[in-house]
């Protein structure tokens, strides 16, 4: 009787996934791997081709997701600002709904990304993700301005630090691993204590 191919698989991402948790990618090995997954080192080559290839398996559909809604979120913006929509009528969906969305449902792929990433190509991921972030917000607000909208002048400094204080104290609670009703909580927290800041520098208040 033929083997599951797609058991075995998911059965190795398993294994791949509890050790990275464990250790960090650098620490990890392919032995011990493969002790998890029940299986030889040759065994688990016939799934990846090295340890980074695992790890990017590991967090590179949830990257994908998060640059998705990314994606959606500004366009929807934009759509509203070219409809002529009220500013407070921009913030009906933020970066907490993403959290909710996209990075919960894969919290372990999200711990392994922010906390377990150390020698991979990831491992500045909050960095590179910030100043992504920063470019889109910053030509946001030149557009709310070309466009009308009472909007506040920032330097790229001033909100390269806003975001980075922004974006940490939302990750922070999973990182931590708390449980669905801490993050909940916690999340509300930070958006009741940004959410009127952000507002402001678009001239929504």
């Amino acid at each position: 009787m033929p083997r599951d191919k797609s058991l075995s698989h998911e059965k190795v991402n398993q294994a791949i996934k509890e050790e990275f948790l464990e250790k960090g990618y650098e620490d990890a090995s392919i032995r011990s791997i493969g002790a998890r997954a029940g299986m030889t080192s040759a065994g688990l080559y016939r799934h990846y081709e090295d340890k980074e290839s695992m790890f990017n398996a590991m967090v590179e559909p949830l990257i994908e997701s998060i640059k998705d809604w990314t994606g959606r979120h500004t366009s929807k913006k934009y759509d509203l600002m070219d409809g002529g929509a009220q500013n407070d009528e921009l913030f009906g969906e933020t970066f907490i709904d993403m959290i909710r969305e996209v990075i919960l449902p894969r919290r372990d792929e999200f711990i392994l990304l922010m906390s377990r990433s150390g020698g991979t190509k990831y491992e500045n991921f909050l960095h590179d993700y910030v100043e992504d972030n920063q470019k889109q917000f910053l030509e946001a607000i030149r557009y709310l301005k070309e466009n009308g909208y009472p909007v506040r002048e920032l330097s790229e400094e001033e909100l390269h630090m806003l975001l980075s204080a922004y974006l940490t104290a939302c990750f922070e609670p999973i990182i931590h691993d708390y449980d669905d009703k801490k993050i909940e909580k916690y999340l509300n927290t930070v958006q009741e204590f940004f959410m009127p800041g952000w507002l402001r520098i678009m001239g929504a208040n």
